[in-house]
C-alpha cells in the first residue's frame, strides 16, 4: 500500500501528470508546478462567505481575477456541500451552467471544474464546455462518470466513507492498529476503484485525479493523519487532489473560525505539496499559488522566479 521508505533528504516522488483536454496542466517548459484550482460558489450559503458569488457579473470578474492570480482551474459549484436549502437538479443547472459558458467565452485558457455529484447537471455542464467533473461525493450517481467518459473530460474520484450527499459526519470510525491504518486502507482502495472504473468508462487515465476528501466523512483526526499520509496517496498513479482549504479539521486544530484558517491552509498545503500532491483547491489563490511555487523550487522542479543574490 505504502511506498518504500525514501532515504534520509530525499524528495518524495509526486504524483502523476494532469492533463485536460490534452494539456499538461501545471507544465510551462521544463518548470512543473502544483496546480491551483480556485474556488467559486454560485451560492449564497456556503460555509466561507467570501466564496459565495451569486451575481452573474461578480461571479465572472472574480473568476477573471483567478486566472490572474494563478489559477489554472475555476471549480464552480452550484450547492452548499453541507446541510442547507434545498437545491433541485433544475436550480443547480440555472446556478452553474451558464456562468460555464460564460467563463469559457471571457476565459478562454481558464479551465472550468464543475463540483457536482448530480449526472444530469454533469452532462449539460459539459455541454456548455466544462472540462472537469468534481464529484465530491463518490460516486453517489453512479450515471456520473459515464456522463464524463462518453465526452472525455475529467473527473475526480472522491472518498466520503459512503456518507451520502448534503450530509455531516457524525462518529465515524476507522479503527486501527499498530500494523494497520484501515482509514488510509478503505481511503486507497476505494479510490483506486473508482478511478479504474471512470478509466474504463472512458476518462483518460491522466484525466482522473483522486481526492481523499478531507472532512468528508471524517473527524479533524481522521483528516491529519490523512495529510501525513499523502506520500501514500500521491502513489496511487493518479494526480491526486488536494481539498484543504479553509477546512474543519484545519479550524478544530487551531481552534479557528473559517475567516481565520488561512495560515493552517497553508502549512497544510505545504505539507501536502512536498509529499507530492498535483492539485490544490483554493479560496486564497495569490496565497496558495505562492507557497506552492516556493515548494516547487525547494523540490527542484522550477526555478526561482528571479536569482540574483550573490550573483549581481
Amino acid at each position: 500500500m505504502d511506498r518504500p521508505e525514501e532515504p534520509a533528504g530525499a524528495v518524495p516522488p509526486p504524483s502523476a501528470p494532469l492533463v485536460l483536454r490534452g494539456r499538461e496542466v501545471g507544465r510551462d517548459g521544463r518548470a512543473v508546478r502544483p496546480v491551483v484550482m480556485a474556488v467559486l460558489n454560485r451560492t449564497t450559503d456556503s460555509f466561507y462567505a467570501p466564496a459565495r458569488v451569486p451575481d452573474d457579473a461578480a461571479a465572472l470578474a472574480a473568476a477573471e481575477r483567478a486566472y490572474a492570480d494563478g489559477a489554472e482551474i475555476l471549480d464552480v459549484g452550484g450547492v452548499r456541500a453541507g446541510n442547507g436549502t434545498p437545491v433541485d437538479e433544475a436550480e443547480e443547472i440555472r446556478r452553474v451552467v451558464p456562468f460555464v459558458a460564460a467563463v469559457r467565452r471571457a476565459v478562454p485558457d481558464l479551465l472550468v471544474s464543475v463540483d457536482t455529484w448530480r449526472a444530469g447537471v454533469a452532462r449539460a455542464a459539459i455541454d456548455a464546455g466544462a472540462d472537469l467533473i468534481n464529484d465530491t461525493w463518490a460516486g453517489h450517481d453512479p450515471g456520473l462518470v459515464e456522463v464524463a467518459g462518453a465526452a472525455g473530460v475529467g473527473v475526480v474520484c472522491s472518498h466520503t466513507g459512503g456518507a451520502v450527499p448534503r450530509t455531516d459526519p457524525y462518529r465515524v470510525e476507522y479503527p486501527s492498529t499498530d500494523d494497520q491504518d484501515a482509514l488510509l486502507g478503505d481511503v486507497v482502495a476505494t479510490l483506486r476503484a473508482a478511478a479504474e472504473r471512470a478509466v474504463a468508462c472512458g476518462v483518460p487515465r491522466a484525466s482522473v485525479l483522486v481526492d481523499p476528501t478531507h472532512d468528508f466523512g471524517k473527524n479533524t483526526w481522521h483528516s491529519l493523519r490523512l495529510l501525513r499520509r499523502t506520500g501514500a496517496l500521491s502513489g496511487l498513479g493518479f494526480p491526486l487532489l488536494m481539498a484543504l482549504s479553509r477546512k474543519d479539521f484545519v479550524g478544530e486544530t487551531l481552534d479557528l473560525p473559517p475567516e481565520e484558517r488561512l495560515e493552517g491552509t497553508l502549512a497544510a498545503t505545504a505539507v501536502a505539496a512536498w509529499l507530492g500532491a498535483r492539485v490544490f483547491r483554493a479560496h486564497d489563490v495569490t496565497a496558495t499559488r505562492r507557497v506552492l511555487d516556493l515548494v516547487a523550487a525547494v523540490r527542484d522542479e522550477a526555478p526561482p522566479a528571479a536569482a540574483l543574490r550573490g550573483l549581481a
